[in-house]
């Protein structure tokens, strides 16, 4: 091979490869390629003409050009505008781009030529050979695709150069631009001889192809054009009989079927419905039945799932613009977003959120689905206590539908939605089966996979579904349920809690909802704090959010009918609005006193205080107690009196002193039912000092439960019960040693000006209780 390098004005094209031997025209509108043809029509007339690597450069340079392209002569130049040139070329001879010479004002390349040799060691009959056989095979290209010209093919014929027939072929082939420019790049004549000839057997390889498959789609078609004369018969014979309906609602089934997401076993098996469908008469009481269930089946999401976002900043942004608090819930939801965000699929988990009512557990699952962009469905199980609700009714039974988990999957329309089970706590059982044992596979991660309801009787896929479910106590949820769940505890708000709820959220809200603009209604901070003290005794904020919607309700009334602008509620007008303060916290006592004792209890609704008295009186050894105490209650005073009488030596009481007195314990509020395992170090303190008429502190309260030994047992519900404390401006609180850990994880908020003291024994509790 001998080379020779030329410089030329390149011109670089987009969407398109010319070859040597191509006539062809191109519009060129940017500036570097209208002044290198400019330029080339000065002098020799002759370009560089190279494909771009990505059309959309507009400034290409080396690394964006293909390394082979055809030197060019321009035959003709028309102006079409201001900034748009025709221009008419004929490719003369393959070439390889150098390097760039020049950028502006146009490109000038370096390009070498390579003189080709590769068929010179061949003999002419070789070469005959080679040339019969290319010449052959574009003949047969040109009969199977019908595009051949017999002029061409004539001029083909009669070409004996094999540069030159080579390029012929290439030239008027129907190729694509990287088919063109995979031609250019061979590296000499033998290389393109044998590309082309394996294109040319290939494409008449895939037409092969394409005719005995055009001959079963024809075969097919005939065989659908003779089921649809037969369906027409059919359809004119169910006419007749008045049976029209449901042929037609069955193709209309089939053609949902089509566009259904789901595994090739669910549409085997409701094709296999639909057909059962079509052969029932539109009289029987069947139809009806396997027509619900066909319209049940195709209205589930089986493969069908929405993009969740794996934005986290987006996702706690959303969090914490919508909640105050809840912590612990904010960090599990991002802790599952992350992971989700580097597993392809992690496990959706099934979190539990227990606290009083009030505190935001079902709003928090609605801005969860807003954070990760979920579907958000609530099944409400409150009251629940049918099997059937769950998993659905068997088809045999007259009136079956799905269950709530089906439905709740219909309603959302992906598969993967976020589902609450609101009020899990307080589903129930009867004769018609258990509805938490139900609930198990549902909440089963190792098997939700395949929950089968008993209407659907196919598997569906759970295991996508972010279940979140909530609940106000843990004490009715049956052990294996609850062992399926993460459990996250939603505790009472503290008072700034509440009060920072109020400000950032309810009142923008309630404003909104009852028509008033930023300006018309000011709440002062003051009137806040009267109104979640003063007017609400609640753990959450659902009370506090009554009031002040009562508040925007009446300065509604108020703007309309005084034509105010403006109203401002402070503490000294805001029982205008609101009525008396109905609350009146139960403080501490101002004196220490003989058997009374304050004890701290947890509710449903959050913490309370309780204030145990005991009163000694000549008797004969009874003991009695009221305030609608519980068993669990009752059996705490029985030990709290045996081990009152078992240290009664070290008082010096004497012994036959308790079958000559009667002990009454009272717990004041005697409508209210109390039960519970945390008063017993409480009775036992006022039951001793009453015996002893030794005196209490007023300014102390205690929790825990105690054994006939004296020792003190671990309670719960911590939080609610000092914050119980702090309102009654209780100052030292006895609680359990062994509670210390979950006293460490309060806020330093719940603690703030409340002096803890832990107790492990009843000496310890009598230790701090007793006035000396």
């Amino acid at each position: 091979m001998e080379n020779y390098n030329k410089n030329l004005p390149v011109i670089a094209l987009r969407n398109l490869t010319v070859l040597p031997g191509m006539m062809i025209h191109f519009d060129v509108n940017r500036d570097i390629t209208i002044k290198a043809v400019e330029n080339a029509m000065l002098g020799d007339q002759m370009v560089f003409l190279v494909t771009q690597k990505d059309p959309e450069v507009e400034e290409p340079k080396d690394e964006d050009l293909e390394a082979y392209g055809t030197i060019a002569l321009v035959k003709q130049v028309i102006k079409l505008s201001e900034d748009v040139l025709r221009v008419m070329v004929v490719g003369i001879q393959r070439g390889e781009l150098v390097y760039i010479e020049e950028e502006e004002p146009f490109l000038l390349g370096e390009i070498e030529v390579t003189e080709d040799f590769s068929l010179n060691m061949l003999s002419p009959l070789e070469i005959k050979a080679m040339s019969e056989q290319l010449k052959k095979l574009y003949e047969l290209y040109c009969v199977a695709t019908n595009k051949g010209n017999s002029k061409v093919l004539l001029k083909i014929q009669d070409i004996e150069n094999m540069d030159k027939l080579v390029n012929e072929i290439a030239i008027n082939m129907v190729l694509t631009q990287d088919e063109q420019q995979a031609i250019l790049d061979q590296e000499n004549l033998a290389s393109r001889y044998e590309f082309l000839c394996i294109m040319i057997s290939e494409k008449l390889q895939i037409l092969d192809y394409r005719k005995e498959l055009e001959k079963k789609i024809k075969s097919h078609i005939d065989k659908n054009q003779r089921e649809y004369v037969l369906r027409e018969q059919l359809k004119v014979i169910r006419e007749e009989l008045g049976e029209d309906d449901s042929e037609d609602e069955a193709e209309q089934f089939f053609k949902e079927l089509k566009k259904l997401k789901a595994s090739k076993e669910v549409k085997e098996k409701i094709k296999k419905e639909i057909n059962r469908y079509k052969s029932i008469a539109a009289n029987s009481a069947e139809n009806a039945v396997i027509r619900s269930y066909i319209e049940n089946l195709l209205a589930l999401p089986w493969d069908k799932e929405s993009k969740d976002t794996n934005d986290l900043k987006k996702a706690k942004k959303v969090l914490e613009s919508e909640h105050y608090g809840l912590t612990k819930v904010k960090d599990r939801i991002l802790d599952y977003l992350a992971v989700r965000s580097v597993a392809e699929k992690g496990d959706a988990p099934i979190i539990c959120l227990v606290g009083p009512p009030g505190t935001g557990k079902t709003s928090i699952a609605r801005s969860v689905a807003t954070a990760l962009n979920k579907k958000y469905v609530r099944i409400c199980l409150g009251g629940v206590r049918d099997e059937a609700e769950i998993r659905g009714h068997r088809r045999t039974y007259i009136g079956a539908m799905p269950g709530r988990i089906i439905n709740g999957l219909k309603s959302a329309g992906v598969k993967n939605p976020l589902m609450l089970l609101d009020e899990i706590d307080k589903t129930s059982s009867d004769y018609k089966g258990d509805t938490s044992s139900a609930l198990l596979e549902v909440l089963d991660s190792e098997q939700n996979n395949k929950f089968v309801d008993h209407y659907v009787e196919l598997p569906v896929d759970l295991s996508d579904v972010l279940f979140i479910a909530t609940a106000n106590s843990l004490s009715t949820i049956p052990r294996p349920l609850l062992d399926r769940m993460e459990v996250i505890e939603v505790s009472s708000y503290t008072e700034n809690e509440k009060h920072h709820i109020a400000k950032e959220f309810l009142v923008k809200k309630q404003m909104k909802k009852n028509g008033l603009k930023n300006k018309e209604l000011t709440i002062s901070e003051k009137a806040l704090d009267k109104i979640i003290t003063g007017y609400t005794r609640e753990a959450g904020v659902r009370g506090l959010e009554r009031k002040i919607a009562e508040i925007c309700r009446k300065s509604v009334r108020e703007v309309i009918e005084s034509e105010k602008k403006q109203i401002r509620i402070n503490e000294k007008n805001l029982s205008k609005y609101l009525g008396k303060v109905p609350y009146d916290i139960n403080m501490a006592n101002e004196e220490d006193e003989v058997g009374i004792v304050r004890g701290l209890a947890w509710t449903s609704a959050g913490g309370d205080t309780l204030q145990i008295e005991v009163n000694v009186m000549p008797g004969k050894g009874k003991m009695q107690m009221t305030g609608k105490m519980g068993d669990v209650m009752k059996e705490s005073a029985q030990i709290a009196l045996s081990y009152v009488r078992s240290i009664s030596n070290e008082y010096d009481v004497p012994a036959e002193y308790y079958e000559k007195h009667d002990i009454h314990l009272h717990i004041p509020e005697g409508a209210v039912p109390k039960d519970g395992p945390s008063a017993g170090i409480t009775m036992t303190t006022a039951i001793l000092s009453a015996v002893t008429k030794k005196k209490v502190r007023a300014d102390l309260a205690m929790t825990g439960e105690v054994t006939l030994r004296g020792k003190v047992l671990p309670i719960g519900g911590l939080k609610e019960k000092l914050l119980a404390a702090k309102a009654a401006h209780i100052k030292t609180v006895l609680v359990p040693k062994k509670n210390k850990k979950d006293i460490e994880e309060l806020d330093i908020e719940v603690l703030e000006k409340l002096e803890i003291e832990y107790v492990e024994t009843m000496k310890d509790v009598l230790s701090f209780a007793l006035a000396h």
